[in-house]
């Protein structure tokens, strides 16, 4: 394993993202959990989600967190530290994070636990309930996202096992530089 690289830990919403980026940056030495919904909630007066409306300004301020994230993750790896992302990149979204982030080795990890796993986890989920808003985007994950990186069934696994073979892979099989 390198020293740092920029990681992305991607799926749909409920997939594990948070938690499992988390964890992964929880057990390297100098990194940083960048989590791009926080990102989002950074904007107060006239935020726009990716389900909202009008929908021309949810993807507007969409591509501008992807762009915010980019810039963060940047300034973390130029102080040596390993950025850990945890975002829906998926589809056109990749292809956008990969010209939008200059710093590498960039690793890629998306999640594609079964949706009846994403169902399970989201009912433990206290006080969010994204399963049925955003289910559809696992036919997005899985046909429109270009096969690169690692890409990774947790259905089966804890989260604790999903950090380590994470860790373990991410650094030969995730590379999309």
């Amino acid at each position: 394993m390198p020293d740092r690289a920029v990681l992305v830990i991607s799926g749909i919403p409920g997939a594990g993202k948070s938690t499992l980026a988390r964890l992964v940056a929880g057990r390297l030495a100098r990194s940083v959990h960048i989590e791009a919904e926080s990102l989002q909630r950074c904007v107060v007066g006239g935020c726009v989600w990716p389900d909202g409306e009008p929908q021309s300004e949810a993807m507007r301020q969409l591509r501008l967190r992807g762009r915010n994230v980019a810039l963060l993750a940047d300034s973390f790896f130029e102080a040596d530290f390993t950025p850990v992302v945890d975002d829906v990149v998926i589809g056109t979204r990749l292809a956008e994070l990969r010209s939008d982030l200059w710093s590498r080795p960039l690793l890629f990890v998306l999640l594609t636990p079964r949706l009846e796993a994403v169902r399970e986890r989201n009912r433990q989920r206290p006080n969010k309930d994204v399963f049925e808003a955003w289910r559809h985007l696992d036919a997005v994950a899985r046909e429109e996202t270009p096969r690169v990186g690692l890409w990774l069934d947790t259905s089966e696994q804890s989260a604790e096992e999903s950090a380590a073979e994470i860790l373990r892979r991410a650094w030969h099989e995730g590379i999309v530089s």
